[in-house]
C-alpha cells in the first residue's frame, strides 16, 4: 500500500507494512481518570481518531485499543482530598472523557481495559521478568525493573544510562539503582485497602508503565503495528513500556507515532500559567466542529495553537464548509445522485487528497484540497450547472471532511435532518434573502441601502465577508 507513516523510534517516514495483510492493530495510551479531561486530552485522541480514519478508509480493518488508567498515585492523593472513594472518582472522570470525546465525534475504540481489570496479566509479566533477571521484588511488596539489565534502555528516546543519571537524587528505599522503575508498588497503609491487589511479591497495586505492556499483549498479541499517544508520553511512560516488553521477549510495537503538543496563547498549557482550558470549557465557547477543526488543521506531529484568532479561523472555516454543503443539499433534495451518510466511504477521493494523507496524515495539505472542492462547489451552484455535477462535488466534499470526522451533513454534526440542521437552514435563507437585497442594492449603486442592510445584519450578530464568489456569513461569537 502507498501508505507511509513517521516513526517516532527511528526518526523515519517509511511505508506501512502490518503484521497481518488486511489489519491494523493500534494501541493508544488513554486517560489517567485523575480530572476533567483537558484541551491537549483532546489534542492527542482527535489526532488519532483522524488516524483510525484514514487506515479504515484505505480499506483495513482497525483493532483500536485504548487503555485506562484508573488507578494512579494522584487518583488515590486526589480522590482522598475530596472525600471520595478512589474508584468512584476515577469512574467519574472515565465517564466525563468518553462523554466529551463522543461529542467531538471521536469513534469509540474496538475495547478500552481498565487497568484494575488486568492485575492477573501484569503479574504474569512481572513473573517472567524476574525470572529473566529484568526484574527483582524488594522484599516489601514493590517489584522494580533492573534498567541496567536490558542494553537497549534508551533507545526509543536515544537517550544512554549515564544521560539519565542524577547524583543528586536521593535514591527511593528498595531500588538497586535510582534509574530502575516500578513495576509494582508496595501497599502503603495511608492508601486504601481496596486499591491493593495480593501477588506472589506481596500486597501491592501497579506501577504506571506496566498496564500497558500486559494490555497491548492480551487485545493486539506479542507484537503489533502502532504504539501512539501525546509526545509527552515519550519519557519515560513509553521508553519504560518497550524496554519491559522487550526484556520479556516480546516484538511490541512495530512503530511508534506521537502527536504533537498544544500550547495556548503561545505557552505549553498550565495551570500555574493561568493558561489551563478543560474541555468542557472550549466546547462551552465554541461550536464543537469548529473546535474539532482547529485540532486536527495542524499536522498531528505539530504543536497545535489555541487562541481566539485561531479559534475565530476555524469557526468561519466550518461555516463556510457547512454552508457550502447545506446549499447544495438543499437543492439537490433527494436526487439519486446526493450520497447518504453510509456510503461516502464508497465514493473516490480526489487524487491529490489521497496522496497527501498518505504522506504521514498530511491534513493541511489535504485540507487545501478541500478548500478546492469546496470553491468548485461554489462555482457550481453560483453557475447553476447540471445537478449531477453539483452532486459529485458534494459528495467529493463531504466524503474528504469525513475523513477528518467533520461531514457537515452527518447527523453528528446536525446540519442534515435534525432540528439544528432546520434551524440553520432557516436562518439560511433569511441572511441570504438580505444578502441577494444588498447585492442588488450596490449593482444599482444605492450604496446607502446596501450600507443599511449590512449594518442591521451586523447589529443581529451576524458577520459578513465579502469574496469573489459573493458575500458568505458567520454567526460573530464573539457578541
Amino acid at each position: 500500500m502507498s501508505l507511509h507513516l513517521h516513526d517516532t523510534a527511528t526518526r523515519t517516514t517509511a511505508p506501512f507494512l502490518p503484521v497481518r495483510a488486511g489489519a491494523v492493530s493500534l494501541y493508544v495510551c488513554g486517560p489517567t481518570t485523575q480530572g476533567a479531561p483537558h484541551l491537549g486530552h483532546l489534542r492527542t485522541f482527535v489526532a488519532f481518531d483522524v488516524l483510525v480514519r484514514w487506515l479504515e478508509r484505505s480499506g483495513l480493518a482497525v483493532t483500536h485499543i485504548r487503555n485506562v488508567t484508573d488507578i494512579d498515585d494522584k487518583i488515590l492523593v486526589k480522590s482522598a482530598e475530596a472525600g471520595a472513594e478512589w474508584w468512584a472518582w476515577s469512574l467519574r472522570f472515565e465517564r466525563e472523557f468518553q462523554d466529551v470525546l463522543d461529542e467531538i465525534g471521536n469513534r469509540r475504540p474496538s475495547y478500552e481495559p481498565r487497568a484494575t481489570g488486568h492485575v492477573p496479566e501484569m503479574i504474569e509479566l512481572m513473573q517472567l521478568l524476574v525470572e529473566r533477571g529484568h526484574a527483582y521484588a524488594d522484599g516489601n511488596g514493590s517489584v522494580y525493573f533492573d534498567v541496567a539489565s536490558h542494553p537497549s534502555y534508551g533507545s526509543l528516546t536515544r537517550q544512554s544510562l549515564e544521560d539519565m543519571q542524577d547524583a543528586g537524587e536521593e535514591m527511593e528505599p528498595g531500588k538497586r539503582d535510582r534509574r530502575d522503575f516500578a513495576l509494582w508498588k508496595a501497599a502503603k497503609p495511608t492508601e486504601p485497602g481496596t486499591a491493593a491487589w495480593d501477588t506472589p511479591f506481596g500486597r501491592g497495586r501497579p506501577g504506571w508503565h506496566l498496564e500497558c505492556s500486559a494490555m497491548s499483549r492480551k487485545y493486539l498479541g506479542e507484537t503489533f503495528d502502532i504504539h501512539a499517544g501525546g509526545l509527552d508520553l515519550r519519557f519515560p511512560h513509553h521508553e519504560n513500556e518497550q524496554a519491559q516488553s522487550h526484556a520479556a521477549g516480546y516484538g511490541f510495537a512495530r512503530r511508534w507515532m506521537h502527536s504533537g503538543v498544544l500550547t495556548v496563547d503561545g505557552l505549553k498549557m498550565g495551570k500555574s500559567l493561568d493558561n489551563f482550558v478543560t474541555a468542557a470549557r472550549a466546547l462551552a465557547e465554541h461550536p464543537t466542529p469548529s473546535v474539532r477543526l482547529a485540532l486536527v488543521s495542524g499536522h498531528y506531529r505539530a504543536t497545535v495553537e489555541y487562541n481566539a484568532t485561531a479559534m475565530r479561523e476555524a469557526e468561519t472555516v466550518w461555516e463556510r464548509f457547512s454552508a457550502t454543503a447545506r446549499r447544495a443539499a438543499q437543492l439537490l433534495g433527494d436526487h439519486p445522485l446526493a450520497a447518504p451518510e453510509a456510503e461516502l466511504n464508497a465514493l473516490e477521493l480526489p487524487a491529490d487528497f489521497v496522496a497527501a494523507m498518505d504522506d504521514d496524515l498530511a491534513v493541511p495539505e489535504a485540507l487545501a484540497v478541500i478548500h478546492r472542492e469546496q470553491s468548485a462547489v461554489n462555482s457550481l451552484l453560483a453557475a447553476g450547472a447540471a445537478e449531477a455535477e453539483i452532486a459529485s462535488g458534494l459528495g467529493r466534499l463531504r466524503a474528504m471532511l469525513d475523513v477528518l470526522g467533520l461531514d457537515p451533513l452527518s447527523a453528528r454534526w446536525g446540519s442534515g435532518t435534525g432540528a439544528e440542521g432546520v434551524e440553520h437552514a432557516a436562518l439560511d435563507s433569511l441572511i441570504g434573502a438580505q444578502l441577494a437585497a444588498r447585492e442588488a442594492a450596490r449593482a444599482e449603486k444605492d450604496w446607502a441601502r446596501a450600507d443599511a442592510l449590512r449594518d442591521a445584519l451586523v447589529e443581529a450578530g451576524i458577520r459578513i465577508e465579502d469574496g469573489p464568489e459573493g458575500a458568505r456569513w458567520t454567526l460573530d461569537t464573539k457578541n
